[in-house]
């Protein structure tokens, strides 16, 4: 028997494959799964694994990359929050915690070797999936993310109108937006009356 959508959020909410993990890092933090999607979402937005302060609200991108990310998107924060409409699954679903030096940890592959594919199984309706940063692309564009963050989101066009890969919304990349102004001119440009057209539908 298959299982049911009901079944496997229960399931991922009770994951705790990564206690060890994170009872070794600095943070020594547990396992706090941030499931947010439903089977009625048209769009899914795959990011990195959630940070710190979303550890702690347990709702995703709060904190300032998820300002950046609803300003690109041109989305209010109760739209952006509609699971009806817009399912967000990182690579990773805990905080995967900080290294020595402050830094976030990698979201450990073993979340999406565990959830990924059966996550995807009970999202039907997708219509446009939204890859934020390096980890979302290599996984879900395969080999055609092997060049890098920059060189995969400027080669944007060869997977839109279904998949739009985009850079991560951290202030790290603010330099990296100021280089290339071609992502908000070109590819925001193209992609906010994609996705107002299929969360106005």
């Amino acid at each position: 028997m298959s299982e049911t959508f009901e079944t496997f959020t229960r399931a991922l909410k009770a994951c705790r494959i990564c206690s060890p993990r994170f009872a070794r890092t600095v943070d020594g933090h547990g396992p706090r799964p941030v499931v947010w999607v439903s089977q009625k979402a048209r769009v899914l937005i795959a990011g990195q694994a959630p940070g710190a302060r979303v550890h702690k609200s347990g709702r995703p991108f709060t904190d300032p990359s998820g300002d950046r990310l609803r300003a690109w998107l041109g989305l209010d924060e109760q739209v952006f929050y509609d699971r009806e409409k817009i399912a967000i699954a990182p690579m990773a679903f805990c905080f995967p915690g900080h290294d020595g030096r402050g830094a976030d940890l990698p979201p450990p592959k073993i979340c999406a070797s565990e959830w990924r594919a059966r996550l995807l199984s009970h999202l039907p309706g997708l219509e446009l999936t939204l890859l934020v940063g390096g980890y979302a692309q290599a996984y879900h564009l395969q080999a055609a993310a092997k060049g890098g963050v920059t060189r995969t989101v400027a080669a944007w066009r060869d997977h839109a109108p279904a998949v739009y890969p985009l850079p991560h919304p951290s202030w790290r990349n603010t330099r990296w937006l100021k280089e290339n102004p071609w992502f908000e001119a070109e590819l925001l440009t193209d992609l906010r009356p994609r996705l107002k057209g299929l969360l106005n539908d």
